[in-house]
């Protein structure tokens, strides 16, 4: 069947690419929240000039430092030998695949619903491949994995950003002198943000242009920009011009401003590493395609990009958080809890240490389900009654939903795309 791929091989390859816009742009529309919800909904920043900044920094992710090779199956999440004989069946499932999880993404966006782009991409490779070539081609344990995160993560990030807003209340807010404790307090934040935010730059976005520190380098980096960034942090906000005869809320209200500058020089590092990362989600299943047809049906374990693959991932994700970024920003940001700059700050920072968490340890996460894990945290520091439980319930809900929705969608479009092309 390999002269299928041949015949075949400049429609499949474009079908494939149009499709992995598609992907692209639904990564973009959705998982552009997990960056600037939190800056939104604090008013750190407006919706428009957060959709400006992650445009800037997911394109520069995606495009300087997305990688030259890339998985030529996500996550491992089926065998590759079951597609020796057939590879034109691998073909036909990573661009019903793309068309799936594209979809999915672009329904759960208009809803305002914040799904994983990556469970959505690897639920339709499973749906295609157990259903299209066999259940003993899915790496079911990983499937496991993913369900077990669910779990998992929004519990981590979420402990963790209650600690951190804890912190911050007793240290700073819930003082006699708020504003002489920030002075003496925040530059340590603004560190402990340096050392996380470069962490998972340097393991999240660096690695795919070539920068592949050992661990012991990669934090004594992190370390010495932590340094820097608290003594700087420290003079910087010595000069500020605070009035201390203020009153108390004014004063709050300036502690709050030091935060709200901290959020989003965050949210331009989570921009800029999901961008390097999650890129792949979309110019992964391309790539597959491209090289097994150009190859005549020879499937490798890593594919390189084509010079144009990137570009249309990169792209893909910029007009999609364009132009349906908001309704998701607006979900994380407003509607689970009420959030201020310390607060968004607290959820941002534990977003990202859980990221680097998993790093380390190889626990399957995912951004999205992070981030609210972390907003979740911070809302029940003020009690469940500051959580709107409604929002949440949709929100788990769509989570569940996720994997099925694309499995179910991907046999369909595989039977399809089989049907017309033989």
């Amino acid at each position: 069947m390999v002269e299928v791929l041949v015949t075949n091989g400049p429609w499949l390859i474009g079908i494939a690419a149009v499709f992995g816009f598609l992907m692209a742009w639904g990564i973009g529309a959705n998982d552009v929240a997990n960056a600037m919800g939190t800056s939104v909904g604090a008013n750190a920043v407006t919706i428009k000039q957060a959709i400006v900044i992650a445009m800037i920094f997911e394109f520069a992710g995606a495009y300087l430092a997305g990688g030259e090779v890339t998985s030529t199956i996500r996550n491992g999440i089926i065998d590759s030998k079951f597609f020796v004989d057939t590879p034109e069946l691998l073909v036909y499932g990573m661009i019903a695949s793309l068309l799936a999880a594209g979809i999915w993404l672009v329904v759960a966006s208009a809803l305002g619903w914040p799904v994983s782009t990556t469970h959505s991409i690897v639920g339709a490779i499973i749906g295609f491949a157990a259903v299209g070539v066999g259940s003993e081609s899915v790496a079911w344990g990983k499937v496991g994995g993913i369900v077990g995160s669910w779990i998992i993560t929004p519990a981590i990030s979420g402990f963790i950003a209650f600690s951190i807003f804890q912190s911050v209340q007793k240290l700073i807010f819930n003082t006699d002198d708020p504003l002489k404790n920030a002075k003496k307090y925040v530059p340590f934040y603004m560190a402990v943000a340096a050392f996380v935010m470069s962490l998972v730059t340097i393991t999240k976005g660096l690695k795919h242009v070539g920068l592949k520190l050992e661990p012991v380098e990669a934090y004594g980096l992190a370390i010495a920009i932590a340094v820097v960034v608290g003594i700087c942090g420290k003079f910087a906000i010595q000069r500020l011009k605070m009035n201390p005869k203020n009153e108390r809320q004014a004063n709050y209200n300036n502690v709050e401003k030091v935060f709200g500058i901290l959020m989003i020089v965050t949210a331009c590092c989570m921009a800029f590493a999901h961008g390097s990362n999650d890129v792949a989600n979309a110019i992964g299943p391309l790539a597959a395609v491209v090289s097994v047809v150009s190859s005549g049906g020879e499937i490798a374990s890593k594919s390189p990009l084509v010079w144009w693959i990137l570009p249309v991932g990169a792209f893909g994700i910029v007009f999609g958080l364009a132009i349906f970024g908001k309704r998701v920003m607006q979900t994380i940001g407003k509607n689970i809890t009420h959030l201020t700059p310390s607060r968004g700050f607290a959820a941002e920072l534990a977003a990202a240490s859980t990221v680097v968490i998993a790093s380390g340890t190889g626990l399957p996460i995912s951004t999205t389900q992070t981030l609210v894990g972390a907003v979740l945290g911070v809302g029940m520091a003020r009690g469940i009654a500051a959580i709107n439980i409604n929002v949440v319930r949709n929100i788990v809900v769509s989570w569940v939903v996720t994997l099925p929705a694309g499995a179910g969608l991907s046999i369909l479009f595989f039977f399809t795309i089989k049907g017309i092309f033989g």
